[in-house]
């Protein structure tokens, strides 16, 4: 018979003794099952003493978290939170260097803790912290030289729990003195500063000026860009990121008026070409947390545009503005935003620094017939209206996305560039589409169409991006096209829709063998954080007999498949009620206060179990979404109704309708794939064109 729901078997460790096996009542309160432990070990004050889970995190057991704890946990007796933060807080005052330095460790360890954290910010140890970094590091100034690497250690463990401390969201950043900034700001001021110290830092920087207005003002009158550039020409990546973070957060809250002033500092400084050359060119590969930041600055760089995008032309002003175009031109009408004055801006930044193709382009189009004419500014109009949806000018950068294109990081004009490549890209179409200004429209898709292809090729310069166009044209677009219909068709008489009613149950049942298969399989998940940066993991796979889910956490993501017996948490599959997903998930609701966005809301799906407990996943992209949520709702014996099953389905439906179609004709499909040719021996050949 097995045991009761609410009693789970574990082992508790106390230091200097054997682990004792017990049975926890999850129905009993938490202060008697600790005091029943402590009279276990005849140790007295039970109040004195917490659980604690034993492993790296070392989080305390609370009444909120204690279901989390499952059968074969091993814990902890140890002091409690409030106890271990009064504990801290004296240690961390001593006089003794080294004493010092072992509390900051274990602070900056304990820190991650909520439970703990509350407690030590219950005692004023923010504040205390702040004082030691504002003050309490000059006393140590003149030891410096003597032992360097002591204060480093001493100084980053001290910020270390600061970010860890603040990270918990319980203490608003307002709070903090002129002076802590200032003192902050000199640490990344420093060229030669310890690493992790500056890391930290930095790290302040970024979270003050995001979470303050106040904050940002006063940050910036500490820190230029002329002092953050160096720290992009190491090689430390880590650095780096950190760097354009905190750029890209002055960037982000900087007043309107100040934006343009601060991108022309930018471009004085050089930054663009440094990133391309330290960062985007460097030999180490970039991680997912340094494409994000450059997707944010990219992002950032192009809501410039956002201001003359919706500006509309005065009428009056209309014929000084498009002196030297073409007389045509100026009969167009530059008053409907979005584009505003951007199209004119590209126009005449096309017509100055591509003298030549825009002359070609006039001249090309004047000696057509009036009907076959590429309209060159109501083209410009629309394709640069075009640019700026494709690029979501005036758009705030999303938290999840990592789309950074290297090739806008090629030239200080690069929207200007994208805009002469492309106008020259829609007159080549428009003449390869012997289009009418009847068909005006139609040029438009293509030419966004190629944009988009040649795009998702992520070209690392703006020549290389126009190598890809050169081979997406008309013709080659058509074929795309006509390529992805014949995979797409759908044959619609009635004997075929009849045989792929016949055949869709057992499609069906393929692809829900595949979704468990990738289930068994298993998957790396991110651990839920406020932190964008804090890289832990947790692993999940269905057991082969698709009766259990395992489940644990890990220090880093594996490189294949986690063996079951190495993952502790366990979850039969007969006590799952339900899978929620999207802003349902009670992962997402509590999170509400950190903005948590689209893309992460639709990654976001939990398991529900028992009466109203939860497993909380948050995918690591769409494809694995898909597999999770269909898996599961397959297990359920519910429907899979993901776009990937809709796409699996389609694909895999008119595979097989065309396979027995050949089968009707009688025509042979061979069991084994043919083999590949040979290389040839000798390359010393000629094609004849004749």
């Amino acid at each position: 018979m097995p045991p009761p729901a609410d009693i789970v078997k574990v082992a508790i460790e106390w230091p200097g003794a054997f682990p004792k096996l017990m049975e926890i009542d999850q129905k009993k309160p938490l202060s008697a099952i600790i005091k029943e432990v402590c009279e276990g070990w005849s140790l007295g004050n039970h109040e004195n003493f917490a659980l604690q889970i034993a492993d790296a995190t070392n989080f305390y057991i609370t009444e909120k978290n204690r279901n989390d704890i499952k059968n074969g946990s091993i814990l902890r007796l140890t002091t409690s939170p409030y106890q271990t933060a009064v504990q801290l807080h004296e240690r961390i005052q001593s006089s003794s260097m080294d004493a010092k330095l072992e509390a900051l460790k274990d602070l900056a360890n304990a820190s991650r803790d909520i439970t703990f954290a509350q407690e030590f910010i219950n005692l004023d140890g923010i504040s205390l912290l702040t004082q030691m970094v504002e003050s309490g590091t000059e006393r140590y100034q003149k030891l410096q030289k003597i032992m360097k690497p002591c204060f480093g250690d001493l100084l980053s463990f001290t910020l270390t729990a600061f970010v860890e401390l603040m990270d918990h969201g319980i203490v608003s950043w307002d709070t903090f003195s002129v002076a802590f900034i200032k003192k902050i700001a000199s640490y990344v001021n420093k060229s030669a500063m310890d690493t992790a110290v500056l890391q930290r830092s930095l790290a302040i920087l970024e979270s003050m000026v995001l979470n303050s207005q106040d904050l940002y003002h006063k940050v910036a009158q500490e820190i230029t860009i002329g002092q953050l550039i160096p720290h992009l020409q190491g090689t430390d990546q880590d650095i780096q990121t950190y760097t354009i973070a905190v750029i890209n957060a002055l960037f982000l809250k900087a007043p309107e008026e100040k934006r343009q002033e601060m991108a022309h500092i930018l471009a004085q400084k050089q930054l663009r070409s440094i990133i391309l050359s330290n960062v985007i060119r460097s030999p180490t590969p970039i991680n997912d947390e340094m494409a994000h930041q450059l997707y944010v600055l990219q992002v950032l760089t192009f809501n410039l545009l956002e201001d003359r995008m919706m500006t509309k032309m005065d009428p009056q002003d209309q014929v000084g503005s498009v002196t030297g175009l073409v007389s045509s031109v100026s009969t167009v009408d530059f008053t409907q935003i979005p584009p505003g004055m951007l199209a004119l801006d590209n126009m005449l930044y096309f017509a100055r620094h591509h003298q030549d193709a825009y002359i070609r382009i006039v001249l090309e189009n004047s000696s057509r017939e009036d009907k076959h004419e590429c309209p060159f500014g109501r083209s410009s109009i629309e394709l640069t209206k075009m640019l700026c949806e494709i690029l979501k000018v005036g758009e705030l950068p999303s938290e999840n996305c990592h789309d950074f294109h290297p090739m806008f990081f090629t030239h200080d004009r690069s929207f200007e560039e994208f805009f002469c490549i492309c106008i020259q890209l829609l007159n080549k179409t428009w003449k390869e589409m012997r289009a009418t200004s009847e068909d005006f429209n139609k040029v438009m898709q293509v030419v966004r169409e190629q944009i988009m292809r040649a795009l998702t090729l992520k070209p690392n310069s703006l020549d290389q991006f126009k190598s890809r166009l050169q081979n997406l044209s008309y013709t080659e677009i058509l074929k795309i096209r006509q390529s992805e219909r014949m995979n797409q068709e759908d044959f619609q008489s009635r004997p075929i829709l009849e045989l792929r009613e016949k055949i869709q149950p057992e499609i069906m049942e393929l692809i829900k063998q595949q979704r468990l298969n990738r289930l068994c399989e298993g998957t790396c998940f991110r651990k839920i954080s406020s932190r964008r940066r804090q890289d832990k993991f947790w692993y999940c796979r269905l057991s082969p007999n698709h009766k259990v889910l395992h489940y644990g956490d890990l220090e880093e993501c594996p490189q294949g498949e986690v063996p079951h017996d190495s993952l502790q948490d366990k979850l039969p599959v007969a006590d799952i009620k339900a899978v929620i997903t999207g802003k349902d998930c009670p992962h997402m609701k509590e999170k509400g206060a950190l903005k948590q966005n689209k893309e992460v809301l639709e990654l976001a799906f939990s398991v529900l179990y028992e009466s109203d407990e939860y497993l909380n996943f948050i995918a690591p992209d769409k494809h694995e979404y898909c597999v999770w949520t269909d898996g599961l709702n397959a297990l359920l014996g519910k429907e899979m109704t993901s776009d990937n099953t809709k796409s699996d389905m389609d694909t895999l439906l008119s595979m097989e309708m065309k396979l027995r179609l050949l089968d009707l004709e009688n025509i042979q499909i061979p069991e084994a794939p043919p083999p590949i040719p040979k290389e040839p021996s000798n390359y010393d050949f000629v094609y004849d064109c004749n």
